[in-house]
């Protein structure tokens, strides 16, 4: 994807969680503490995959994005996964 694709597939994933987050006090706090976005590159849907199970399985939020396939990329192709916000743990 040409960065203005990969730009716009973040701010759905970002949106659409936010969305979903509605009505949770994790999004409360989250907005609270600056809306803190960190950005990783995967290699493959494999890998995108794995990162949401993993996600899943300690509870976090996750939203993927499944592109409509109007420009660079074909119908339902998964583009971005968006996890969290989660907890702070401090040890």
């Amino acid at each position: 994807m040409k960065p203005g694709k990969i730009a716009s597939q973040c701010a759905h994933a970002a949106t659409g969680m936010y969305a979903e987050l509605m009505q949770r006090s994790i999004l409360r706090r989250w907005e609270q503490c600056g809306q803190a976005k960190i950005v990783v590159t995967c290699r493959n849907q494999q890998e995108m995959n794995n990162l949401k199970e993993a996600a899943d399985s300690i509870g976090l939020p996750t939203f993927v994005v499944a592109d409509a396939g109007r420009t660079q990329v074909l119908a339902g192709s998964k583009t971005v996964l968006a996890v969290g916000p989660g907890k702070l743990v401090v040890e």
